[in-house]
């Protein structure tokens, strides 16, 4: 019965719905009407606006009907609160919108009630029977047809609840998803939406990109200025002082010589530290899977690994799944108090997924971490999708899907 409850409560609803659409499309058409005298110009920016909400929350009410029963169906990102802002204060009704809210007002009322009647003789014939043998005699009992006997109430009403149980079971949610689909096409934002949309989230994704990329250089510069170049000049500075007293002092010389050697490998580990946070050698020597084998070998943390065999990817690809990985398990082992957990990279449908979890306490917010911020800018970059899962008490559950083309 959960497909069944599932089209119910989308039906339900959607009388509700329909019932706003009745007042809306009369308060578009009074305020269309009084706009010919000037009176109605006022109300009907906010008339209209007001309608491209209500199609958007028609069109997000029949999404998450065809993913819940349908499961195929593409998934569609939630709107961000700016989204909805934005949306709510700037989006036009087009036709198709208020044409489909139209027919939902005139239809939406009637398919609530006929789905709850439905319930009704579900949940009714099987209580008639009780009923009709708790009630006095005298008192009359109709259901449907008047229940005089026994058989009448043994026989009636079960037939009309097991009628009603098959239409809820297999009517219902065929015709359910049907009308979402057939909503979810209606209200469809338009090309010219979809391409505007497109542009807001590459601009965003290009300066998250710029960002990045500006703050890696900045990253680079100070390892390499405050680490790297300092032991240069302590070498450069131990070299000539060792020169100056070689025939005076052979040990002193010795001495500093062993100091410029000791911050010549010094000097090496950190070149290496900086080469591998451009681009990790790993990579390049064993690929994706070995990369991610050998972070989750450094991991205190005792981890199941699951990497599916991949094909070699662009190098971009590959560096951003590797950082995404690398970062996620130092927030394990930093921060999450976990005594497991689970990793986990494959090659889906031309994406590449890696899905990330703990048992440890939860609570990771992508606004409170620079990791997890960085995470969400290197992937966006690449134009992917991160999604996180982090209650207070865990588990915590990091998924990163990277389109393998664009």
């Amino acid at each position: 019965m959960r497909r069944a409850w599932f089209a119910t409560t989308y039906l339900v609803t959607g009388g509700s719905t329909a019932l706003v659409a009745v007042v809306s499309i009369g308060a578009l058409a009074g305020a269309l009407g009084l706009s010919l005298v000037l009176v109605g110009l006022p109300l009907l920016a906010p008339a209209v606006r007001f309608l491209g909400w209500l199609a958007g929350l028609e069109r997000r009410r029949a999404h998450r009907l065809l993913v819940a029963l349908a499961g195929a169906e593409p998934r569609e990102p939630e709107p961000t609160p700016v989204e909805r802002l934005r949306a709510a204060a700037g989006d036009v009704a087009t036709y198709r919108n208020v044409a489909w809210l139209a027919a939902h007002a005139i239809v939406g009322v009637p398919l609530t009630a006929g789905v709850l009647l439905l319930w009704v003789f579900a949940l009714g014939g099987t209580i008639v029977p009780l009923t009709w043998w708790v009630a006095p005699d005298e008192a009359p009992l109709t259901f449907v047809v008047p229940i005089t006997s026994w058989g009448d109430a043994l026989l009636v009403p079960p037939l009309l609840a097991l009628a009603a149980l098959t239409l809820l079971r297999s009517a219902v949610p065929a015709f359910g998803v049907a009308y979402a689909r057939a909503a979810r096409t209606a209200l469809a934002p338009s090309s010219r939406s979809r391409l505007e949309r497109r542009v807001t989230e590459l601009t965003a994704t290009r300066s998250g990109a710029l960002d990045a990329h500006a703050a890696e250089l900045r990253r680079i510069e100070r390892d390499l200025h405050d680490g790297t170049q300092a032991r240069l000049v302590a070498i450069a500075i131990h070299l000539g002082v060792a020169q100056g007293q070689r025939a005076a002092d052979p040990a002193l010389a010795d001495q500093l010589i062993d100091r410029a050697r000791t911050n010549v490998e010094a000097a090496l580990t950190e070149l290496r530290a900086v080469v591998r946070g451009i681009y990790p050698p790993i990579l390049a020597d064993r690929g994706l899977p070995g990369a991610v084998h050998a972070l989750a070998a450094d991991c205190p943390v005792p981890l199941t690994v699951r990497v599916t065999p991949l094909q070699r990817l662009p190098a971009a690809l590959e560096s951003a799944a590797y950082f995404v990985v690398a970062e996620a398990l130092a927030n394990i082992a930093r921060h999450s108090r976990a005594t497991g957990g689970d990793l986990r990279v494959e090659h889906r449908a031309g994406r590449l997924v890696v899905n990330v979890s703990d048992d440890g306490v939860g609570g990771a917010r992508t606004s409170t971490g620079t990791g997890l911020t960085g995470i969400r800018r290197r992937v966006a970059a690449l134009d992917g999708r991160v999604e996180l899962s982090s209650p207070v008490g865990g588990p915590t559950v990091l998924r990163v899907e990277l389109p393998c083309a664009s």
